[in-house]
């Protein structure tokens, strides 16, 4: 059960956050930032669980909605429809008598600018209790509903996915867990799952990617030990992978484009030393910032450039490098379940523009690549538009790529699915986030 003595402003707090997302098209972490920022720590781990429930579970709270209105569910104010998606995931989370949470609601739409409206919430939650059993029914017969998914994304997965869509949005549809990287530098896996252990902290190596552990259950991460000093970062295991395909070595020149937030480019100093360079590029002031933040963190070491990776006449010179990643700009449709606001956030229109920004980045940065060097194209996303097809478009236009398949790329951990250019780790796979991987060699 959620503590008593934080709930009730914990609720409010929780659902101006939710409101800003749907109002202000903020990301769930700077909604969260925003509201915690003046409020008590004691507070915050029940407004992050709220918030996150009431997000991930949008989309089947208003198919529940539809059910319960005589007005049209996109009507309903920002601040309202927030507070009833918090008491509709504090419903389903079943850990407060129902009841209970809907005085709760109640109160917390009279404690916050939904006041007007706390009769309407009071009786749309109490009329779901009355009929519960049968719109759960309605809800759970539709894997689009009951995996909380717009239609234009149920849609797109079933097109690009016809016959694993439904597992696509169940694995959406989780919480993620809690991947660490441990800096080969600093420690073994060994070591650290000692010292882990240690700390009451429970956590497991992954059997197939060096240095990669996942946590029994999230924790902050200034819990972790000798996190503050750099001797390991959070990381998916799907983003891990990079290592494989990059395949980097002694003395290599390597760039790493739209680094931000730069957990690649740390494990890029991490696992290889004996770089001649390495630089990072990315257009963003402040999330170059994170990147700087990163390699401080584990006193490491890297070229930041504040610069437009698809314009690099400006930025490289006469520079050339052996390997080029390219964690491109994406739909982040294969990371849902770590960021659920990317449903409430994107839209088709967007996303079908992305390829263009995908093809100019790789047209750009294909001439900054030594004869025999390595370009990796990574997303974080599923749609094929954004990663085999427009692979498989650069590499019809340009005569000197060819592909390095995934069997050729040493210690890769069998991961994925197969296509004729890389390999597409679905959500859910080993515990990984969704993630697409490509290399390219220019001949």
């Amino acid at each position: 059960m959620i503590p008593a003595a934080t709930t009730p402003v914990a609720r409010s707090i929780s659902a101006y956050a939710v409101a800003r997302i749907l109002r202000e098209g903020v990301t769930l972490d700077q909604a969260l930032a925003g509201a915690l920022a003046a409020a008590n720590p004691a507070v915050a781990p029940t407004v992050r669980s709220l918030c996150y429930g009431a997000v991930r579970g949008y989309y089947r709270h208003e198919a529940i909605l539809s059910r319960l209105l005589s007005q049209p569910v996109g009507s309903l104010d920002y601040l309202v429809r927030a507070v009833l998606s918090v008491a509709l995931f504090e419903l389903e989370d079943a850990r407060s008598p129902q009841y209970a949470v809907v005085d709760a609601a109640v109160a917390s739409a009279k404690s916050t600018d939904a006041a007007r409206a706390s009769g309407l919430v009071n009786a749309v939650l109490r009329r779901y209790l009355r009929e519960r059993a049968a719109i759960d029914i309605q809800i759970a017969s539709n894997p689009v509903t009951r995996h909380a998914a717009p239609i234009w994304l149920a849609d797109r997965l079933r097109a690009d996915w016809p016959v694993r869509w439904t597992q696509l949005l169940a694995a959406s549809d989780t919480q993620a867990p809690m991947w660490l990287r441990v800096n080969s530098r600093r420690s073994s896996t060994a070591d650290y799952l000692l010292r882990l252990q240690a700390a009451g902290i429970g956590a497991r190596a992954a059997e197939r990617v060096p240095f990669a552990l996942v946590l029994d259950q999230p924790c902050d991460v200034q819990a972790l030990p000798g996190f503050g000093q750099g001797d390991v970062s959070v990381q998916d295991l799907a983003a891990q992978c990079v290592a494989f395909p990059l395949a980097l070595q002694s003395g290599h020149r390597v760039l790493d484009a739209c680094a931000a937030p730069g957990g690649k480019t740390a494990l890029m100093a991490e696992r290889e030393p004996g770089l001649a360079r390495l630089v990072a590029v990315d257009l963003d002031p402040k999330r170059l910032e994170r990147v700087r933040e990163n390699l401080r963190r584990g006193d490491l070491g890297a070229e930041l450039l504040c610069a437009d990776a698809s314009d690099p006449a400006g930025w490289s010179g006469d520079a050339r490098f052996d390997r080029i990643l390219l964690d491109a700009p994406c739909s982040a449709l294969g990371v849902i379940r770590r960021h659920p606001d990317i449903r409430l956030r994107k839209a088709p229109a967007v996303i079908d523009k992305l390829p263009q920004l995908q093809m100019r980045l790789l047209r750009a940065l294909w001439p900054l690549l030594e004869p025999g060097g390595r370009l990796v194209y990574a997303t974080c996303t599923l749609t094929r538009s954004e990663n085999h097809d427009l692979l498989a478009a650069f590499i019809a236009g340009t005569a000197d790529a060819a592909v390095i398949p995934a069997e050729n790329w040493a210690g890769w951990p069998g991961f994925g699915q197969a296509d004729a250019i890389g390999r597409q780790v679905l959500p859910g796979e080993a515990g990984a986030d969704g993630f697409y991987y490509a290399a390219l060699e220019r001949q």
